[in-house]
């Protein structure tokens, strides 16, 4: 079992990734996290590093991250989204609490998404809770981005 150190944490940031001329302002500001005891984080890492790479700025949090870390991270980074990945099975129950405590901060206009293995059955669910997107084994990056630009200042 692979432990994310914060120096690999710190990698997968950018301050400023080209977006093409766009102000900084423009720039999509995502939280990347892995809630719970979930300890196989490298899907989130691929994820964050496309997004990365598609010119978005990227906070990946590590493993091993509660809730309350979660939404305090994304407050601190003023963050536009939250993207969440779980393995282990929690994801009702982590992913309705980040949504949740959002909520008590004054910050539900933070997009959370997320993915992992989930089964269709809780996709209902997670979205009734606030999740916007749940994306499944098999969703591609190109995917992944294109509905992060999408939905992010969309209103």
């Amino acid at each position: 079992m692979s432990q994310t150190t914060g120096a690999e944490a710190a990698a997968v940031q950018t301050a400023a990734s080209p977006t093409g001329g766009g102000s900084a302002a423009d720039v999509i500001r995502v939280v990347v996290a892995k809630p719970g005891l979930d300890g196989h984080d490298r899907g989130a890492k691929v994820v964050a590093r496309a997004l990365r790479d598609a010119g978005m700025e990227v906070i990946y949090t590590g493993l091993h991250q509660t809730p309350e870390q979660i939404v305090e991270a994304a407050i601190q980074e003023d963050a536009d989204v939250v993207g969440l990945s779980v393995l282990s099975g929690a994801h009702l129950t982590l992913f309705a609490r980040v949504v949740e405590l959002l909520a008590e901060r004054d910050a539900a206009d933070i997009i959370v998404f997320g993915g992992g293995i989930i089964p269709a059955d809780d996709i209902p669910e997670l979205e009734r809770l606030g999740v916007a997107k749940v994306f499944t084994p098999g969703a591609t990056t190109t995917e992944i981005v294109g509905w992060v630009r999408e939905h992010v200042h969309a209103d």
